[in-house]
């Protein structure tokens, strides 16, 4: 079976309470399916924060505001009785709340005035102010242990020197906005647009407001986790200050920074990732995740420890068959408390200084509403309870939390309301042996609402991006969207998906696509057997890695009515040298540069396919997307229309890499995939 065996002690009754039986739906008659508009009435529970004494929790309640098309967010307190009020609500956006030490305090982050800006409220009298004047949104918001300072990372400008020096222009003339030079490796991000000459610093700020200090400088980006020393005279925190370090994306390191000279001193040093790093209870220990880079497509990272001035490195749990993130110190236990995947499902982890682990929380997640990707995030109280977001197939992420010797409950559900006035598909499970070379493959089925077996259905394959990322029983809007229209709705996690081991992820090390396909094209073959699928109705969609996977598809068989490929890659050559993350691509997902391995990056490629393709083919990319260029759209269409095989191409305007970031893209997206469907459906008129 797909569900790895770990060391682990699973809470007695946790899966029964909160797991597997939330796939079926109560029965629910005459009752409409989820609707387009509907995007706009979810709400999901977002960065729940417990406080210091586990006995209040604050989360961030994210809404669809239908008049600005954004979503946004207002902070909500849950006290001991479960008693739930609004602390933060109104026209503006609220997020990143942090307790104070005692848990008198909350700083949090807001934008009610204009710009980003550090917030204060005292619990008690409910007074708030602004400690900062910030001209750049500021993140990583963190307490000093002795409550007088917090800790933040922000953008800093560095003005460049003129390339050259151009003529005034005459007092009242209209001219041309002058060229803008670019010079720097990293220049432009996906979402972010082009980058100005600038670089994540971090600065400290008084508890009480004034003027923000900054504690590092130059040209490296200093970012993530930071974390006091309990003197509350360091921040230790993770940067990649290595030469040349923007060709080398993955070298990063611990670092400490004295508060009172700013000198940084370097605790670790190997070729890989070092982050994250914490401390334990009585500040000895710097606990941080991180692993030997091979140039593999995918790596673990691993749980390491080591004293505090760097000494005495060693990896904790090397036993532990996932990848562990998300670490938090647990006070009460004397441990570390993380997050983890595994086959599919996302988890809360204990591992004790001695190695020890257990599985405490499964069924984390559910803050990406779109597709069923692995998402959300959990904190932890001095006394042990942890509080996260907990994610169903049939609903987004709810409020939970759990304290050692009970069970896990849910306190907070934002869509009862909503879903009391739906029904939704069913999710179900499927495993199935992939006719490569036999491997079991995991998937799950989504059932149109109203589904009868005796009936036939259109057969929609849904593809995952990444390619390393993973799907699983998690809530999506989108495939329960194509469920309401009468579709069965199949997404796997076919060789490449992470939370299935190393291995399992590195079967497309350099092979990619590859074999994927034959898994995928496995688990239609395995729906289709059950009998109630019209195998002359069979569609196929996917983003990103699965807009790759799905180009691939329609160029080695026809089986498919019709396919949207969403925001691919078609020719890894001119994608290798186009995408924002260029320095990255050909170093892990190919043996070397395009032009020393042209025949590598051709063959693996789409377009070298496109002379089979016979399938009504959409396109659909974001216009602003620099992770896979819209230039990759272009060639696929225009290499189609020369073919003279039916297709479209969809442009989705201000769209970057992740489409559904406002609600009316991802309604847009849907709408549009539909009807492409429906256009090519074969019917018996």
């Amino acid at each position: 079976m797909m569900k790895h065996s770990i060391q682990a002690l699973i809470i007695t009754g946790l899966l029964m309470s909160m797991g597997a039986s939330a796939v079926a739906q109560p029965q629910k008659k005459n009752l409409p399916p989820l609707q387009l508009k509907d995007i706009f009435e979810l709400e999901y529970v977002s960065d729940p924060q417990v406080s210091p004494d586990g006995k209040q929790i604050v989360y961030r309640r994210v809404f669809h505001d239908i008049m600005t098309d954004r979503s946004r967010g207002h902070l909500w307190l849950v006290d001991e009785k479960g008693q739930n009020t609004p602390l933060l609500t109104g026209e503006k956006s609220y997020g990143s709340p942090r307790w104070s030490p005692d848990g008198k305090r909350l700083a949090y982050v807001s934008t009610a005035n204009k710009s980003a800006q550090i917030f204060c409220l005292w619990l008690d009298s409910g007074r708030t102010t602004s400690l900062t004047k910030l001209q750049k949104s500021p993140s990583s918001i963190t307490w000093s242990p002795d409550g007088k300072s917090i800790a933040f990372s922000m953008s800093v400008v560095e003005k460049p020197r003129p390339f050259t020096k151009l003529p005034a222009k005459p007092q009242g003339a209209s001219w041309a906005d002058p060229p803008t030079v670019i010079d720097r490796i990293r220049y432009r991000v996906d979402g972010a647009g082009y980058l100005p000459n600038a670089y994540q610093q971090i600065f400290v700020v008084s508890a009480l407001g004034g003027t923000p200090r900054q504690i590092t400088s130059g040209k490296f980006n200093h970012g993530g986790r930071l974390t006091w020393t309990k003197d509350s005279k360091f921040i230790l925190f993770s940067a990649n200050r290595n030469p040349e370090h923007e060709y080398h994306p993955r070298n990063s390191d611990i670092y400490s920074v004295n508060m009172a000279t700013k000198k940084i001193t370097q605790l670790t040093d190997r070729n890989g990732p070092d982050s994250s790093p914490i401390l334990s209870a009585d500040g000895t220990k710097i606990y941080y995740v991180g692993y030997d880079d091979k140039l593999l497509g995918y790596q673990h990272n691993q749980l390491y420890e080591m004293s505090i001035d760097g000494s005495g490195k060693r990896r904790v749990a090397p036993d532990f068959k996932h990848s562990i993130n998300s670490i938090r110190w647990d006070e009460k236990n004397n441990g570390v408390v993380f997050s983890f995947d595994a086959s599919g499902e996302s988890n809360i982890g204990f591992v004790s200084p001695n190695g020890r682990s257990q599985t405490i929380m499964t069924n984390v997640g559910g803050t990406t509403i779109g597709r069923p990707y692995s998402s959300g995030s959990f904190s932890i109280a001095k006394d042990g309870t942890v509080c996260f977001t907990h994610v169903t197939p049939l609903s987004p992420a709810k409020l939970a939390k759990f304290h050692k010797g009970h069970l896990a409950e849910t306190i907070v559900d934002l869509n009862d309301d909503l879903f009391s006035q739906r029904k939704l598909g069913r999710v179900e499970e499927i495993v199935f042996k992939s006719s490569f070379d036999r491997r079991d493959v995991e998937g799950w089925v989504i059932y149109p609402p109203d589904f009868d077996a005796k009936k036939k259905y259109p057969l929609l394959l849904e593809i995952h991006g990444g390619p390393y990322a993973n799907y699983g029983p998690r809530f999506s809007a989108e495939l329960q969207l194509y469920a309401a229209k009468g579709y069965v709705v199949l997404y796997i996690n076919p060789r490449g998906s992470t939370s299935y081991g190393e291995d399992f992820a590195n079967l497309i090390q350099h092979n990619y696509p590859g074999q994927d396909y034959d898994d995928l094209m496995s688990g239609v073959d395995a729906v289709i057997a059950k009998g109630f699928v019209d195998k002359d109705n069979l569609f196929v969609t996917g983003g990103s890695g699965g807009g790759v996977l799905t180009s691939w598809i329609v160029g080695k068989t026809n089986r498919f009515r019709a396919a949207v490929v969403a925001k691919p890659v078609i020719n890894w050559y001119s994608f290798a040298l186009t995408a924002d993350m260029y320095t990255y691509f050909y170093k892990y997902w190919f043996p070397g540069l395009p032009w020393q391995y042209p025949e590598q990056y051709m063959k693996r490629s789409p377009i070298s396919l496109v002379g089979n393709v016979k399938t009504p083919t959409m396109l659909l990319t974001g216009e602003a997307d620099y992770r896979t260029p819209i230039s990759e759209t272009e060639q696929y269409y225009q290499a189609l229309k020369l073919r003279k095989v039916d297709t479209v191409m969809v442009r989705i305007p201000g769209a970057s890499h992740g489409i559904a970031a406002r609600p009316s893209h991802l309604i847009a997206k849907v709408a549009y995939i539909l009807q492409w469907f429906e256009n090519h459906k074969k019917t018996d008129k």
